[in-house]
């Protein structure tokens, strides 16, 4: 979600006359506009943005006219301490008013002196706003803002606010729209993706409805039927309104992919009382069974919290039982970190950072033990890989793509000897390969020389071409001359060039 923020973000400096930074300025960060979005879920967050400023002050030293901005999640909570640490922020702005940053710096730059906008309502849905997609064939698109739970360790509510849920025909509009600028791949993001319809004031109207109770459900099967989508995602769900209603449109939807993010948070059902997660493990697991009965190949991911307050080796123990018996393809797992302004940071029984790293450590072991397992089980299967833009760090030297599976498992894919240009992938293609080798994180699927590669040249391959041209100044046939689709990002302000 603070991708897809950061995203909005660039799309509106772009629109106000912004361009991307090249990439030495960008990583050193001397470009005349510098915008940190930030995340409050942990403390490394906090340390990491100051961390950055301490290094910025610097760079602004012997920059004039330099501007720095800070936004997201932790510009909401520190809206009062952010000056006070780093004086030379020139514009903090909250979640809630996204769209201001251009007036913002704007307004900074011509009253020479720091703007701070915080806001406790949100003005303008994040999706009604311009977009600058790092990929040409996916994209996220937001169909709720903020959340209705009252989870103890759990900031996101306070900063973010209650669930606003977009209407049903504006998410069928702008994935119809993304699908006709070339995107074949949308994940659909919100705080707790199955509630929903709630924050419409009941059931989400325009909707066909299906066989269960959940608006959720209904969309996702709208979504999947949008002419020219090939997959679809979500992200994330919360276990205690997870409905069997969304495990039947997932399975019927030919497009909504086989992969489900359900986050645990703990195995233990006192702990779970504790964190105010209205499940138990039991229930959890049987999401778990139900779901891998009617999408028997589906991969499932997690989240898991470590070292709790009051979690005894009892309650770890738990935990670890779960996560075995759950049997993820992945997990994403955390020590707990203490938030001030939730109800867990003045709980008694703050566990000795010791205790929870051991912990960590032997979690980190079973899960890294499970993945491997789950892994090793894809070797010898046909996969369909979308391939993505970004490579991994060893694929310009092995000759390899990089994309996911419909499983969302990272594929690495070894094209064969002699391939020749016109016949290789191009970003947003998809390739049918057999996996041969596997690893926790991610398979390999190396193509032996002489076989042919089975590529389907789609229309994310198609908008990524546009791309690069459009970037090399060169209008694409069907795009706009002025823009291309090209990508932005935040930095430095250019003068626009009219057009003969």
């Amino acid at each position: 979600m603070n991708a897809h923020d950061s995203e909005r973000l660039a799309g509106l400096l772009e629109d106000a006359g912004y361009s991307r930074a090249d990439d030495e300025a960008g990583r050193s960060g001397e470009a005349d506009v510098v915008v940190l979005n930030t995340c409050a879920v942990r403390e490394n967050a906090d340390n990491r943005l100051y961390g950055n400023l301490g290094h910025l002050a610097s760079v602004k030293a012997r920059r004039p006219g330099m501007q720095i901005a800070v936004g997201g999640c932790l510009a909401q909570k520190d809206r009062d301490v952010i000056l006070a640490k780093a004086p030379w922020v020139d514009v903090v702005f909250g979640t809630h008013n996204t769209h201001a940053l251009p007036a913002l710096l704007e307004r900074s730059r011509v009253q020479a002196e720091a703007q701070v906008e915080v806001l406790e309502e949100l003005e303008v849905f994040p999706s009604t706003l311009p977009q600058a997609r790092e990929s040409a064939a996916s994209a996220w698109v937001s169909i709720s803002v903020g959340c209705n739970n009252t989870c103890t360790f759990c900031i996101v509510p306070a900063l973010r606010g209650k669930e606003k849920d977009r209407r049903p025909g504006d998410v069928l509009a702008e994935v119809e729209a993304l699908v006709a600028d070339g995107v074949v791949e949308v994940t659909l993001l919100g705080q707790n993706v199955n509630s929903y319809g709630t924050g419409l004031g009941g059931f989400g109207e325009g909707l066909e409805r299906g066989r269960g109770n959940s608006a959720f459900a209904d969309l996702l099967r709208a979504v999947g039927r949008v002419d020219g989508i090939e997959r679809v995602r979500f992200t994330s769900p919360h276990p205690a309104m997870f409905t069997d209603d969304v495990i039947t449109a997932m399975a019927e939807t030919p497009t909504v992919m086989p992969q489900l993010h359900m986050p645990l948070q703990s195995g233990s059902d006192r702990v779970l009382r504790a964190m105010r997660r209205s499940y138990r493990s039991e229930r959890f697991l049987g999401i778990l069974d139900r779901v891998r009965a009617q999408i028997p190949d589906a991969a499932i991911s997690t989240d898991v919290i470590v070292g709790f307050p009051g979690e005894t080796e009892e309650d770890f123990a738990e935990t670890l039982r779960v996560v075995e018996a759950s049997r993820f393809a992945s997990a994403f797992t955390f020590q707990y970190s203490q938030r001030p302004g939730t109800p867990a940071a003045t709980m008694p029984d703050q566990l000795p950072k010791a205790v929870v790293q051991e912990r960590y450590e032997r979690l980190i072991a079973l899960q890294e033990r499970i993945s491997e397992s789950e892994a090793a089980l894809q070797v010898g299967r046909e996969v369909e890989v979308l391939v993505a833009e970004a490579k991994g760090k060893k694929d310009g030297a092995s000759q390899r793509v990089s994309g996911r599976a419909r499983d969302n498992r990272l594929v690495h894919v070894g094209l064969p000897d002699g391939l020749a240009e016109a016949d290789r992938p191009r970003p947003g293609d998809a390739v049918t390969v057999r996996v041969t080798q596997s690893a926790p994180h991610h398979l390999v699927a190396d193509v032996p020389a002489g076989t042919p590669l089975a590529v389907r040249r789609t229309r994310g391959g198609d908008a990524y071409d546009r791309r690069q041209l459009a970037s090399c100044g060169v209008p694409a046939q069907g795009s706009g001359a002025s823009t291309g689709g090209r990508t932005v990002g935040l930095g430095l302000p250019t003068l626009r060039v009219p057009v003969a």
